[in-house]
């Protein structure tokens, strides 16, 4: 490839990206300031070729806009891959993820801003710090996600070791750092973390894990087991089960619910959640759930306009846990 060539190509690259970083509907450059721009690299160009590069550029797609005054012409980016309001609910689910690490969200946030110009990605870093949320502190979560996702597409099993908070504030490993063997299936992101969804040959049963409460991650050579399980559990009715992913054992449970509170019951399951009108004002809602303290909490902090209908042993655990909580408090 002669000079020539290099010359001619490297221009059209600089201008597509002095065109996104430095233009948007509101910020506008004319061609004598594009020139400029252009030389400060080094590269001095001609207006007739200026124009030649526009339209190799729009033939590639790029919306460069031409807008004119009795004075000269303006010239800017209008349609992006993403549109300003799309990149600003990224940034969002990013600083809102609590599993993602403050550091990691700052370099995440920083590349997502190269999707706007410079302007607006002044927008966009002024909006990472109005809202300081509770943020992980596993750095290797991003790359657990990655090894998890990698030994599904191979179909092999996973190593790890799992720790747990002291009362000394400090992270120790459960089981004297005993190493997990588990069949990864599915990530499932509940109740502000993500979980790894696998089969524990020990158990021969479906379990899931805190990802960001993983270490030592390590793919193996293992075929993984459990797809009869996890075909039958279906990770979609596993995880509207399982309450704040706590285990528990599965009952039918059926609750008298008051017309108000029918929206949080299709918020939680879903459109297909079972409810049956019994009068003007009250339903009865069918769940298929797993029964753990977090579901008992979640239907008392409901209040009186649910009530469990059947199975009499939950209500007997509801009774059991108001006495236990009125005796804590006495």
């Amino acid at each position: 490839m002669d000079t020539t060539e290099i010359f001619r190509r490297g221009k059209l690259l600089l201008l597509a990206k002095l065109l996104m970083e430095k233009t948007d509907e509101q910020h506008h450059l004319t061609l004598t300031e594009i020139q400029e721009e252009l030389a400060a690299y080094g590269i001095h160009s001609e207006r007739k070729s200026l124009y030649r590069d526009m339209e190799t550029l729009r033939a590639l797609d790029m919306d460069i806009i031409t807008e004119r005054d009795s004075r000269q012409c303006y010239y800017y980016i209008g349609g992006r891959k993403f549109e300003l309001a799309e990149v600003k609910t990224l940034v969002d689910a990013v600083q809102a993820s609590r599993f993602i690490t403050a550091k990691k969200s700052e370099q995440l946030i920083r590349k997502l801003e190269t999707l706007t110009s410079c302007y607006e990605a002044n927008d966009l870093h002024r909006e990472v710090f109005v809202s300081g949320r509770v943020k992980n502190d596993n750095e290797n979560i991003y790359y657990n996600v990655d090894v998890i996702h990698t030994a599904i597409s191979r179909d092999h099993k996973i190593n790890f070791q799992y720790y747990q908070w002291n009362l000394k504030k400090k992270k120790v490993l459960r089981h004297d750092g005993r190493i997990y063997s588990v069949s990864p299936w599915a990530l499932v992101y509940d109740n502000e973390n993500y979980y790894l969804v696998g089969y524990d040959d020990g158990h021969r049963a479906i379990r899931h894990y805190r990802v960001d409460k993983m270490v030592n991650i390590e793919e193996t050579q293992e075929i993984r087991a459990g797809k009869t399980a996890f075909r039958q559990a279906g990770v979609s009715s596993y995880s509207k089960t399982v309450f704040g992913m706590y285990e528990g054992p599965k009952e039918t449970v059926i609750l008298e619910v008051k017309e108000p509170l029918v929206g949080v019951m299709v918020d939680r399951f879903g459109e297909s959640v079972s409810i049956r009108a019994l009068d003007k004002e009250t339903a009865e809602v069918r769940l298929s759930v797993k029964v753990s303290n977090q579901f008992l909490g979640w239907l008392v902090a409901l209040g009186e306009g649910v009530k469990v209908k059947e199975p009499a042993d939950v209500q007997e655990q509801l009774r059991n846990m108001g006495k236990r909580l009125m005796e804590s408090y006495t």
